[in-house]
């Protein structure tokens, strides 16, 4: 790709992809460093959140391409994210008042 022909507005959308796909990226990072403090798998609260915040940047960016294929893996797994984001609150809940 030829990055001198592109518009500012590219760049700048590109950079909002490359954005969302580093935290995307960051997030198994920080549970494979969560995992080994604690000597055992585990997904921190966190983790639910980069997902969820990466997830809807790319969206955007798949949506500003009109690419199908992004749209439809990012949508789904947006809604993921803030399933398990609504169970971790939920049992929480439960544990604090029950």
């Amino acid at each position: 790709m030829d990055f001198t022909s592109l518009s500012t507005e590219e760049i700048v959308w590109l950079g909002i992809g490359f954005l969302g796909q580093s935290l995307f990226f960051s997030r198994w990072l920080l549970q494979w460093a969560s995992s080994e403090r604690r000597e055992e798998s585990h997904i921190p609260i966190s983790f639910w959140y980069m997902s969820l915040i990466g997830s809807v940047i790319v969206l955007a960016y798949a949506l500003h391409r009109v690419d199908p294929v992004f749209i439809a893996g990012q949508s789904v797994g947006t809604i993921v994210y803030v399933r398990n984001l609504i169970l971790l609150y939920r049992a929480k809940k439960r544990a604090v008042s029950g």
